[in-house]
């Protein structure tokens, strides 16, 4: 269920005491590693990393008004979810992170379209999760934009 927190600052506040850590160094580790030009902001009831229309102007197709989504991070119910958009729309960065999940997790991934579920928060690869985190530029994520999601509206 989404977050009604207009701020990133109130939404951090409404996280359970028990994954405030993971949930802090989840959004560290894409802070510090995301490449230039994403930037932070409340998207769709989650922190999300977008391109903003600085950059991108056209924004995103489902509503212009929004900048260009990329990843979102979010404490869900049951689980601590990063939501990201490239490995639904670039297979070979799917099949790469499939790859090496189990390699530094011992948890069976769990992952829906572009959505990773961390159920146990003290499991999380944060290693693995920096090397996703920069894997895509901003003109690549734009370019793979293009071609992968607008054309097919």
């Amino acid at each position: 269920m989404p977050s009604t927190a207009t701020s990133i600052e109130a939404y951090l506040e409404e996280i359970p005491e028990e994954r405030k850590i993971a949930f802090t160094k989840l959004r560290e580790t894409i802070l510090k590693n995301i490449p230039k030009g994403f930037v932070e902001q409340m998207s769709y009831g989650m922190i999300g990393y977008v391109v903003p229309h600085s950059i991108y102007p056209n924004g995103y197709h489902c509503d212009p008004k929004l900048p260009l989504p990329f990843i979102s991070i979010a404490s869900q119910k049951n689980f601590l979810a990063l939501y990201h958009i490239g490995i639904y729309a670039m297979p070979e960065l799917l099949n790469w992170f499939v790859f090496e999940y189990p390699k530094q997790s011992k948890q069976k991934l769990d992952m829906g379209k572009s959505c990773i579920r961390f159920k146990k928060i003290d499991q999380i690869p944060f290693d693995l999760i920096t090397e996703l985190v920069q894997k895509i530029s901003v003109d690549e994520w734009i370019k793979t934009y293009e071609t992968q999601f607008k054309q097919s509206k």
